[in-house]
């Protein structure tokens, strides 16, 4: 007999998710529809918001928790001016990373963690030319997200909610009725990070095995468990795995990390 819990994960499975997506200019009204969205039960974490920071040229990355703001606020060097402010309580974290040709970024949310590479390993080469290039490799239309990297660059922001796609329509109308401009419904999927250790490669995000030689795999599942183990899994045990690969390989011709360094 099927337990309630294996039917909801049978369901979830089952479930298409499209990613509406859209521009803010105005910070206020991004954050009444961030509000509107979690009352119409579209989960905090499958909520992106990308933004500007214009008051540090500092080229900071890392991912900080709702606690880190709380306890440390600006001192962090992390967090800068009202960004996200009231935010930050509805989501669940902001990762700060300079992006070049915006400068120092604010993502909260899933694209936060997957733009700082800890789930989506191939973008980081995408990140070198500029957003829009992350947003293509994960599925935007080039179109979209070209004119998404233009108005980033002017100062607005970018939202994305990931729904299930028989309620794209719905959050569409909300987020236009809500002064939301360039909205569109894409397939851009957002890696997601798998939680504990990695039983093996085959666990790895396919955005990152694909990039990965088998000897580079096994160096990713070996860095990535023994540094869950000893972090208590409070560590960012995927962005050490793949900085770890990193170390010991280079790319071979077709850009996948094969080419073992010599270590001295």
């Amino acid at each position: 007999m099927t337990s309630t819990s294996e039917k909801t994960a049978l369901k979830s499975e089952k479930t298409v998710l499209k990613s509406v997506s859209a521009s803010f200019k105005d910070e206020k009204k991004m954050r009444e529809v961030v509000e509107r969205l979690i009352d119409r039960s579209v989960p905090k974490d499958h909520i992106s918001i990308i933004g500007r920071d214009f008051h540090t040229e500092t080229r900071i990355s890392g991912f900080v928790t709702k606690q880190d703001v709380i306890l440390d606020g600006l001192a962090t060097g992390a967090i800068f001016g009202s960004l996200f402010g009231s935010i930050l309580a509805l989501l669940t974290g902001v990762g700060v990373l300079f992006i070049p040709f915006l400068g120092t970024v604010v993502a909260a949310g899933p694209l936060g963690a997957a733009l700082l590479g800890a789930a989506g390993g191939a973008l980081y080469g995408s990140l070198g030319a500029g957003i829009g290039s992350a947003l293509i490799a994960m599925g935007m239309p080039e179109d979209k997200a070209t004119i998404y990297q233009t108005r980033l660059e002017t100062g607005e922001f970018l939202l994305v909610a990931e729904v299930p796609q028989e309620q794209a329509d719905e959050v569409v109308s909300l987020l236009e009725s809500a002064g939301a401009e360039e909205v569109a419904i894409t397939d851009m999927k957002i890696p997601r990070q798998p939680e504990g250790e990695l039983a093996d490669s085959e666990q790895i995000s396919p955005e990152i095995r694909a990039n990965l030689s088998d000897d580079a795999q096994k160096t990713f599942v070996d860095t990535h468990n023994r540094s869950f183990r000893e972090a208590n899994g409070k560590d960012n045990a995927l962005a050490k795995a793949w900085d770890r690969v990193k170390q010991m390989f280079d790319r071979d011709e077709q850009g996948t990390y094969s080419k073992s360094k010599v270590i001295s």
